[in-house]
Formats: C-alpha cells, structure tokens, sequence
C-alpha cells in the first residue's frame, strides 16, 4: 500500500513502515503481514530492540494488527542449507523472530520455501524437518504456527507435513503461485486443506510473474468454492499485484475480490 522501497517488488519499507497502518485503517483493514527481509534484519522493528514496543503502539493507536509474518528471510538465509553455522544463524534469528511474534500476538509466521530457498532433493528435505521438529514444544508453548510456503506439488507437499509431529506445521496457501505451477486447488485441498492457516491472494500466468487479480490463471471460482469444505478462518492476506505506487492498485484489487470473500463468509455461518 506503500511506493516501493529501493525500488523492490516485496520488501519491508524501512524509514516509513508505520504509514501503512494508517492507509491500511482508511483502506478498512483488520490487519498487516508484516515481512521480515534478509537485508537489514536488524532495523526490522521484528527484530531490533524496542522495536516490538514501537509497533505495538503503532498496532494499538490504529486498530490495524499484526497476526502473521512473512519471514522472507529465510529466502536469504534458508534453515536447511548445508553450511551448519549458516543454518546456527538462521535458526537463532527464527528463535529471536517466534519470541518477539508471540509478544505481538502473531498467530503464524511464513517460512518461504520457494525459489532460492525450494526443497530440490530428499537431502534438503530432511534437513529442513530435522531443523524445525524440536521446534514443537516452543510453538505449542507460544500458541504459534510455522505456515509452511512450498513449490512442492499436492503429494509432495502432504508427504512433507506428514513428517512433522507438530499440528503447529502447517500451510501457507498462496493462490498465485499455485496457478503458476498449473497446480490444481481442488487436489492441493483434498491433500492438506485442513491444514491451511494462512491465504495469499494473489494471480500469476502459468509458468510466469504476478498480474491484476482475475488477468492470470488462478481459478479464484475454484478455489473458494473448494475451500468451504474445510471450513478455513484465517487471515486472507493481500499478495496481490503492486506497481511502484502501490495504494491505488490494492484498493482496486481488494474491490475485485472482496465479493468471493464475502460470499464465503457467508458460506461459513450457514
């Protein structure tokens, strides 16, 4: 909702965050996915000192909250790389990123497993589960989901969340990417949809970048249609396409699928 910082399709908008609570609230938002990005992690007010305080704040004087993250750090800095004192750091920061979240109420934090930071073989897969299983016991404590982003496909994808003896593992749905892999929304329900806690809005072309809502292959039709079966209540988070601006495009991207939003509201209390 904000102009591009540096210029960067994604990334949090260091020096003039807290602007977009405002718009946000004027826009009539309940809440904000806040990212935390590799470069310059330790001026995120997710991570510096005071800085949970600050938002905290900025949280209570707008009435717009903060309920998940996008932790686009671990794009940069994966858990699973092979380096085992790159990986020390990443998981320290992961631990630092949950105890700070659960002081803002965060119900789920984003692990992107996607491009630089994909699950390529059976090796880095492993690592990945053997990283994060002794994470159970903290996520539980702190009433914290580890929503997991993946390119994998509806059987990949389910074999790897069977692996996790935590029901605090589960999946971030991001509509757009799912359209680009050409995946099918109503295989990737029927194989995890009881474990989605978390929605990306967004539209993708097959095999290619983002575009406006309703111009891409996402079946949005399809999608919420099937979603109802499994009687989701968490966020839906605006992913959609940004130019370098930003407010204007998203007001007319959230028009767009306000009314499938509603209708599946709708859908829920009957």
């Amino acid at each position: 909702m904000l102009p591009k910082y540096q210029g960067r399709y994604q990334a949090h908008p260091v020096g003039y965050w807290q602007d977009e609570f405002s718009v946000a609230k004027t826009i009539g938002l309940d809440c904000i996915e806040f990212i935390l990005d590799f470069n310059d992690a330790e001026i995120n007010p997710l991570i510096k000192d005071g800085g949970v305080d600050e938002l905290q704040s900025i949280i209570d004087t707008s009435g717009v909250g903060v309920k998940t993250i996008c932790a686009d750090y671990f794009m940069e800095a994966p858990l699973h790389v092979s380096d085992e004192t790159a990986a020390a750091t990443s998981l320290d920061m992961l631990h630092v990123l949950l105890d700070n979240a659960a002081k803002l109420g965060v119900s789920d934090v984003v692990i992107p497993c996607v491009d630089q930071s994909s699950l390529r073989s059976d090796e880095e897969a492993a690592k990945f589960i053997q990283v994060l299983q002794p994470l159970a016991d903290k996520l539980e404590k702190l009433s914290i989901n580890l929503s997991l982003e993946t390119d994998l496909n509806p059987e990949g994808f389910y074999s790897l969340l069977k692996k996790f003896d935590s029901p605090r593992v589960t999946v971030n749905y991001d509509i757009g990417n799912s359209a680009a892999l050409n995946y099918d929304p109503v295989e990737e329900l029927q194989a995890y949809g009881n474990r989605i806690t978390d929605i990306h809005i967004k539209d993708r072309v097959s095999g290619g970048g983002p575009v406006t809502l309703g111009e891409g292959n996402a079946d949005f039709d399809k999608f919420f249609t099937a979603l109802a079966d499994y009687r989701y209540q968490g966020p839906f988070i605006m992913q959609a396409y940004r130019d370098d601006e930003g407010v204007e495009i998203f007001k007319k991207q959230l028009a767009w699928i306000k009314p499938y939003i509603e209708q599946y509201a709708s859908k829920l209390g009957s």
